[in-house]
């Protein structure tokens, strides 16, 4: 039961913050609560004991420092912040982290820069009828929830709850 709690959660949360953030450019606040709050509900059925389950805290922490500089900055918005932090509380403060940070950006990197060639060809686009939300060519932001998504799925495996998970199944 742990073990699908751990597999299925989080998946599933960061492909529907991708697909809201995709169709209407927000992630709804329940998607990170209900990341943090099923990580909260799960943690006392693993063995990280007290200090894995502070350094998990603790990365959470961190990553909210830096998402709210960055929102603070315009740089993000609140519900990639959000997203990012809930979902940093599932790596910790791991090596499986950075790479969670590093995916995260070489994703962010790429879906800027296709879709600001999107919007730089959107008559094009809208000619040749391509089904691209509206949004996606005329905001003048990014989804940034799609790379969150990316980089989580491509890292999730090397977490440690996951890491537990797979060793109880043995």
């Amino acid at each position: 039961m742990v073990a699908g709690v751990i597999f299925l959660v989080f998946p599933i949360c960061l492909a529907l913050a991708a697909l809201t953030d995709l169709f209407e450019m927000t992630i709804p606040n329940r998607i990170p609560a209900i990341l943090l709050g099923a990580f909260l509900v799960v943690v006392p059925f693993t063995h990280l004991g007290w200090s894995g389950f502070g350094l998990h805290l603790a990365a959470a922490a961190v990553v909210f420092a830096g998402g709210f500089a960055l929102f603070a900055l315009n740089v993000m918005g609140g519900g990639d912040a959000k997203l990012l932090t809930a979902a940093a509380v599932w790596f910790g403060l791991t090596k499986s982290l950075l790479v969670f940070l590093i995916y995260v950006g070489y994703a962010g990197g790429v879906l800027t820069v296709l879709i600001l060639l999107l919007r730089a060809r959107a008559n094009l686009v809208i000619a040749m009828g391509l089904p691209v939300p509206h949004s996606i060519l005329t905001a003048k932001k990014i989804p940034y929830g799609i790379a969150i998504a990316v980089g989580g799925l491509a890292s999730y495996a090397q977490s440690p709850l996951v890491m537990q998970a797979l060793e109880s199944l043995r």
